[in-house]
C-alpha cells in the first residue's frame, strides 16, 4: 500500500488494561492499532477487526452489537494478549451520513442491507487492505481472529488464521432483527 503515515506507539490506559496505540492514516481515513505489550511474544494473538461504529461505540446505541463487541474484545485481548485494529470505515464504509440516512430507513421498516441498497450502496461496502498492512506491520504471520465475519476471514489471504474465535452477544428487542439479517443475508457466523 502505497502513502500510509504510522504514528509512533503510546501508551493507552483503559478500563479494561494498559494497551499501546497506534494510528495508520490511508488517505482521509485514520485506523488505530490497539495490542498488549506482550503482543511479539504470542505464536499467535487474539486479533480482532472491528469496524468503526460511533453510535454503538461511543454513544451506546444498542441498535446493534458493535459496543458490545468492542467491550468483549478489549477485555479478552488485555487478558489474553492481542491485537484490536480499529477500522475506521463508519456504517460498513458509507459514512456516518448515510448511516444516520439508513437509520432513518431502518425506522421506516427497511433491514439493514435494504436500506443500504435504497440509498445506492451494497450491503457492505467496506474493503480490508489496511488490515492486512497493519497485520504485516507488526510481523503477525498467525492470528487468532475474533469474528463472526466470513469476510473478513476471506480478506486476509496472506495471514494464517490458526482459530476463529466467535464472539457472541446477548440479542435485545432493538437489535434482533439486525442480528438475523447479518446471519441470514451477510452469512456471519453467529
Amino acid at each position: 500500500m502505497n502513502n500510509i503515515d504510522i504514528s509512533k506507539i503510546a501508551t493507552l490506559p483503559t478500563k479494561y488494561g494498559t494497551f499501546n496505540i497506534q494510528a495508520f492514516k490511508e488517505g482521509e481515513k485514520e485506523h488505530l492499532a490497539i495490542f498488549t505489550n506482550n503482543l511479539k511474544e504470542i505464536d499467535a494473538p487474539i486479533v480482532r477487526v472491528h469496524s468503526e461504529c460511533l453510535t454503538g461505540d461511543a454513544l451506546s446505541s444498542v441498535k446493534c452489537d458493535c459496543g458490545e463487541q468492542l467491550a468483549y474484545a478489549q477485555e479478552l485481548i488485555a487478558k489474553e494478549g492481542g491485537m484490536i485494529i480499529y477500522h475506521r470505515q463508519e456504517g460498513r464504509n458509507i459514512g456516518l451520513l448515510n448511516k444516520v440516512n439508513a437509520y432513518a430507513l431502518q425506522d421506516a421498516g427497511f433491514d439493514t442491507v435494504a436500506a443500504n441498497h435504497q440509498l445506492g450502496f451494497k450491503a457492505d461496502e467496506r474493503t480490508y487492505e489496511i488490515v492486512e498492512f497493519i497485520l504485516k506491520h507488526f510481523d503477525l504471520k498467525k492470528v487468532k481472529l475474533l469474528t463472526n465475519n466470513p469476510a473478513k476471514i476471506d480478506s486476509l489471504p496472506d495471514i494464517e488464521i490458526v482459530e476463529r474465535i466467535p464472539i457472541q452477544i446477548i440479542p435485545n428487542p432493538h437489535n434482533e432483527n439486525y442480528l438475523q439479517v447479518k446471519k441470514e443475508q451477510m452469512g456471519h457466523l453467529l
